[in-house]
């Protein structure tokens, strides 16, 4: 009897423990991992932290056109070094040279229609030399030496009007010869191209683009440009030292030599492009010479900025 009470209690104890192993074998099993990658640290007893961004220390130029047309020559790829003055690309011209050539049709037509004019009115102006020569009145009628006159006169203001026919024509020449030169797009400074997205045979427009087609700077040296939150502006130190880290990298240091601030504080630049996001965080742009890059910097590569700070004022 006592054993047959005993069976109850056995069997739910043994429910009770096969549940719980139950219960612990579906749990999922927790691993502790380290980060692939350290965090940045600072190397200063007191900094602040910022955002920067990689750029040339010219900045980045923007190369547009001033006039719209097709592509015919695209002379340079992404990472070239250019010199001043160095063609870029080159727009269609076949509509300036036919207009060049008008020009200097006009010029040729005007220039001989004056040698025929000065002709003409020198052989006009010896007739009226020898109609005034004339010592009796009555040679010739009055009517005949005013025509004689009159005719000096017109060949005048046709020679006149001939001259200032070439002198439009030389003027609209020039301004033809100026598209046409300015139809070669050169490079304004010594510089590496940054960005290209031209293609021969495409129409662009001129004047300003929402969208960069050719991209130059100058990147010896490399700058960075950190941002920093306006409430950090009373910590800062003028031409405190600074080290960057790029970005997924921080065992990789890079000093830094400040080269000025940016003299307007900005709202915070939008990441993510939605025209309806409201920023309440302005900031703070430093500009920072990297001391010494190596080829793996970018321009337009995010890198983590450390500046040397005065410590944080504590309120008794």
């Amino acid at each position: 009897m006592k054993i047959k009470g005993l069976i109850l209690p056995i069997a739910a104890g043994l429910c009770a423990v096969y549940a719980a192993v139950s219960i612990a074998q579906t749990q999922p099993e927790r691993i502790l991992t380290e980060p692939p990658q350290p965090p940045p640290r600072s190397n200063f007893a007191h900094s602040i932290a910022a955002v920067g961004l990689i750029e040339p220390s010219s900045e980045s130029i923007t190369i547009g056109s001033h006039r719209s047309g097709v592509v015919t020559e695209v002379n340079v790829r992404a990472g070239d070094k250019v010199t001043k003055g160095q063609i870029l690309f080159a727009l269609d011209q076949r509509d300036l040279a036919a207009s060049r050539n008008v020009s200097l049709a006009r010029i040729a037509q005007s220039t001989a229609e004056i040698g025929s004019t000065k002709a003409l009115l020198d052989q006009a102006k010896r007739r009226l030399d020898s109609a005034n020569a004339l010592k009796d009145p009555r040679a010739l009628s009055a009517e005949e030496r005013a025509d004689r006159a009159s005719e000096v006169t017109r060949l005048d203001a046709q020679l006149a009007t001939s001259e200032a026919a070439i002198a439009l024509a030389k003027a609209e020449l020039e301004s033809v010869e100026t598209e046409i030169t300015r139809s070669s797009v050169t490079s304004p400074i010594d510089a590496t191209v940054l960005q290209v997205r031209l293609r021969k045979g495409e129409f662009i427009d001129g004047g300003a683009s929402g969208e960069p087609r050719l991209v130059v700077g100058l990147v010896e040296p490399l700058h960075i440009r950190a941002d920093i939150d306006e409430f950090e502006i009373a910590r800062l130190k003028s031409g405190a030292e600074a080290i960057a880290t790029p970005r997924g990298d921080a065992e990789r240091r890079f000093e830094l030599e400040f080269v000025r601030y940016e003299p307007l504080v900005i709202p915070k630049r939008s990441l993510t492009g939605d025209s309806t996001e409201r920023v309440d965080t302005r900031i703070l742009q430093a500009i920072y010479r990297v001391k010494s890059p190596d080829s793996t910097l970018f321009v337009g590569q995010q890198m983590d900025v450390f500046i040397e700070s005065n410590p944080r004022s504590s309120k008794s």
